[in-house]
């Protein structure tokens, strides 16, 4: 009989040591889950605040950029029908926890690839894109630009890199622009936007129309500065798209936490009342076996 109580008090303290073991890690899980939620709602805060200003570069942006096409729409400027040279000017950021508005890009970028005849180098502006070129067309990338999406872009920084394209030395039939398109607060879309090459410009039947003292140079600098401005209103279009996916992404990020905390501590609770159960029953098996 002796035996027999001992065995009974050892299960006894082996499934109470297992209790307790379960309640410690519930309770580790709540709190590291509680911690989530206020990063996520301080995100969610910091998008917040940046979107309004973001929303103002891009409305800046759609001004330059839509100055460049009434003018060409005027001038009856055409692209190449069939380029043998092509560039594509993908532009995201550095920055992730945005869900799926990068992927969006590089999906509409590798499909833009496979499209275009002849050959086709890539410029990736920002990390996220050019880690998923990489990864399919690592051969077509010729150049990369890193440091953007901090903060809101601005045309000088867009200059800088309409620079750097222009030193890599090649004379392309073709440019494009692939970016995200902020449609709403909740929707974006990649958009693809054709720069016209020095020679398209220069071919326009009423570019003559405009009071411009036309030389040489003139269409390979219009077609130098169209490139910088589209590329300032892509990146701020852009910035705007990922601040306002990212601000969605922490919002349900903190919903999904929330919930997470509510199951977590009903279970706790529930977890704990059958831990002091078990206490009691032990307490009063004890009690009745010494009578």
């Amino acid at each position: 009989m002796f035996r027999l109580g001992t065995n009974a008090v050892r299960g006894a303290a082996g499934a109470q040591a297992r209790n307790y073991a379960t309640l410690r890690e519930i309770e580790m899980r709540l709190k590291s889950i509680k911690n989530i939620e206020k990063i996520t709602k301080t995100m969610k805060i910091v998008a917040s605040t940046k979107l309004n200003k973001a929303q103002i570069a891009m409305n800046s942006g759609r001004v330059y950029q839509g100055a460049d096409t009434a003018v060409y729409k005027h001038a009856e400027t055409a692209a190449t029908t069939e380029p043998t040279k092509s560039l594509i000017v993908s532009i995201t950021s550095d920055k992730g926890l945005c869900g799926s508005i990068h992927s969006q890009v590089a999906k509409a970028t590798r499909n833009r690839i496979n499209s275009l005849p002849g050959t086709v180098s890539v410029v990736a502006i920002g990390d996220k894109i050019k880690q998923q070129i990489m990864r399919t067309h690592a051969d077509s990338l010729v150049l990369a630009v890193n440091g953007v999406g901090k903060d809101t872009p601005t045309f000088s920084e867009a200059a800088a890199i309409a620079d750097a394209i222009k030193t890599l030395g090649e004379e392309y039939d073709q440019v494009e622009i692939i970016y995200n398109k902020f449609v709403s607060g909740v929707s974006f879309t990649p958009e693809i936007v054709p720069i016209f090459s020095a020679s398209a410009i220069e071919a326009s039947p009423l570019l003559s129309s405009y009071d411009l003292d036309i030389d040489a140079k003139t269409p390979e600098t219009l077609s130098e500065f169209s490139l910088a401005n589209a590329i300032y209103a892509a990146m701020a279009e852009g910035h705007a798209a990922e601040i306002s996916a990212r601000r969605n992404a922490m919002d349900n990020a903190s919903k999904n936490a929330s919930e997470i905390i509510n199951k977590l501590g009903i279970l706790y609770n529930r977890t704990r009342q059958a831990v002091i159960t078990n206490e009691l029953v032990d307490i009063i098996t004890g009690a009745s076996s010494l009578d």
